[in-house]
């Protein structure tokens, strides 16, 4: 369902349907694109990086690392299209994160669930303990 929101790029009103940005703005975004395409089937180009397709073309490079995460220029078609990781910086072709970072927080989750199971246990453990009675003989009492 369509609502109100401002554009991205320029703060501009507009009823936002998919984009995050107005028609205007995307029409820019789309001249953009065909610009560095045009740069980039060049047979010359083909393996150009991002910084020498930004001094080619002109394009912003968040601009052209959007093209590159969206699948809209692809790594197999340009093999030194690369862009950092979010979380340590290092190049990479596809998703947001690089091999290694991905293991790293695989791993890490795999400790916090490990830990979870522990608690778990030991909050059992714990009920299972205070659900024990135990009785005192009051009656019975020594001289």
């Amino acid at each position: 369902m369509a609502e109100l929101d401002n554009c991205m790029n320029c703060g501009k009103l507009y009823v936002r349907v998919t984009r995050p940005i107005c028609q205007d703005c995307h029409k820019e975004e789309e001249k953009k694109f065909q610009i560095v395409y045009d740069f980039m089937k060049k047979r010359v180009n083909r393996e150009a990086t991002i910084p020498e397709i930004v001094d080619g073309t002109g394009v912003e490079e968040d601009l052209i690392i959007k093209f590159v995460k969206e699948n809209r220029l692809r790594a197999n078609q340009f093999p030194n299209l690369n862009y950092p990781c979010e979380r340590c910086g290092n190049p990479i072709t596809e998703g947001r994160l690089c091999q290694a970072c991905s293991k790293d927080l695989t791993k890490d989750l795999e400790i916090e669930e490990e830990i979870a199971a522990v608690e778990q246990r030991n909050e059992e453990k714990e009920r299972n303990m205070v659900r024990t009675y135990f009785a005192i003989d009051k009656t019975n009492k020594k001289n």
